[in-house]
């Protein structure tokens, strides 16, 4: 079995993939102070609850984009199940080529979510990540990252508004049945979840202005379905595509170490 980990500056994902079919997982809070002993009673937790053999446990791969947090998870990962953890970066097969200016600062939970965006639904390919920021991402036919945009997350969006306005209420994110709101909460609602939306639309319409090609779209991250719901656009949700990526990232890896041997 293969263990991953997807590390995101507010949880970290476990999956488990038997056979390359996900069958258990788990979200934890990030904590940057954790020690490598603190992540391993959560990891060994995990296992308990899940009653998962931890001798089967034959490989694990990890994406991080919260770098004080990597070494402590995996000397957990060692620690519980003795196997010693790849890590997404440089170096690391994916399959998938960069076309950018600094191919080294890409975040490793968009590659891991391009590449198992790409190997379910082809390319061209707009991947949508929902999380602490809101990340568009285009891949072409050729299987070639080309760069995207980085927006404020709609739960930061959210927060900053309400915090800085003394009258404006917390609320949740259900887009009001109409646009134009009759009373603050509805007002708020409608600015997030409609505008989110609409944000939404608006690039990807650039985007395929841009590249001049009609793209696949997904869109992943726990904010997702309720923003997508709302746009106009066909978007496709796929809850766990960066667990899927690492596994494939994780079997090129293993099918490259096999041919060279």
């Amino acid at each position: 079995m293969l263990l991953t980990a997807d590390v995101g500056n507010t949880n970290i994902k476990l999956g488990i993939f038997d056979d390359g079919v996900l069958v258990n997982k788990l979200r934890i809070a990030t904590n940057a102070d954790s020690t490598s002993d603190e992540f391993a009673v959560e990891l060994y937790t995990f296992f308990q609850i899940y009653r998962i053999d931890v001798e089967k446990v034959t490989a694990a791969i990890i994406s991080s984009v919260v770098p004080a947090v990597t070494q402590p998870l995996r000397e957990a990962i060692g620690i519980v199940t003795g196997v010693k953890s790849l890590i997404v970066g440089p170096g690391l097969k994916t399959g998938m080529a960069l076309q950018i200016d600094h191919p080294e600062t890409l975040g490793g939970d968009i590659v891991c979510g391009c590449v198992g965006a790409f190997d379910k639904y082809g390319g061209p390919l707009i991947m949508i990540f929902m999380g602490t920021a809101t990340v568009l991402a285009y891949v072409d036919e050729d299987f070639t990252y080309h760069g995207g945009i980085i927006a404020p997350g709609v739960g930061i969006s959210l927060e900053a508004l309400t915090s800085r306005g003394a009258l404006l209420p917390s609320v949740d994110l259900r887009a009001p049945k109409r646009v134009i709101g009759t009373n603050t909460t509805d007002c708020i609602r409608s600015g997030i979840a409609h505008g989110s939306a609409c944000m939404l639309d608006g690039m990807i319409d650039k985007f395929e202005a841009e590249c001049g090609k009609h793209c696949k779209i997904i869109a992943s991250g726990g904010l997702a379905p309720q923003v997508i719901c709302n746009c106009r656009h066909d978007i496709a949700f796929e809850e766990n595509i960066i667990l899927d990526g690492l596994s494939s990232i994780y079997n090129r890896n293993k099918r490259s170490k096999n041919e060279s041997e």
